[in-house]
């Protein structure tokens, strides 16, 4: 694997490692008030990542294109910003927490015009 399927595959593994080290901090600690914060991050930094990357593993002329890049950099935005936007909102203003949403939904759209001009 290479490329950007392998850029979206490592965030995928870096992401779930973070992911797994906040999840078992919480066990610890016993306060789980941040397990939203912390689901997203798995669920959006770790599996969706980590299914963009074998899709474009699976269909490597998709990832030559520039909406890919763009995918990527959508997706890699909406991984930091979602998940931390959900922590702010624990305590605060829920504004990170909609932006990062529509950044994940903005990835997933781009995603969904990569998939339909690149069918296999």
């Amino acid at each position: 694997m290479k490329g950007l399927a392998f850029a979206f595959v490592l965030s995928a593994a870096a992401y779930l490692t973070i992911g797994m080290i906040w999840g078992i901090g919480m066990g610890i600690q016993e306060d789980f008030t941040m397990a939203p914060a912390h689901a997203h991050l798995n669920l959006v930094g770790g599996v969706l990542m980590a299914l963009f990357g074998l899709y474009y593993h699976a269909v490597p002329a998709a990832a030559a294109t520039g909406l890919a890049k763009l995918h990527f950099a959508l997706s890699t935005l909406g991984s930091w910003i979602f998940p931390a936007g959900i922590a702010i909102a624990q305590h605060g203003p829920h504004g990170v927490a909609i932006v990062g949403s529509f950044l994940v939904l903005a990835a997933m759209v781009v995603f969904v015009i990569v998939v339909l001009r690149n069918r296999a």
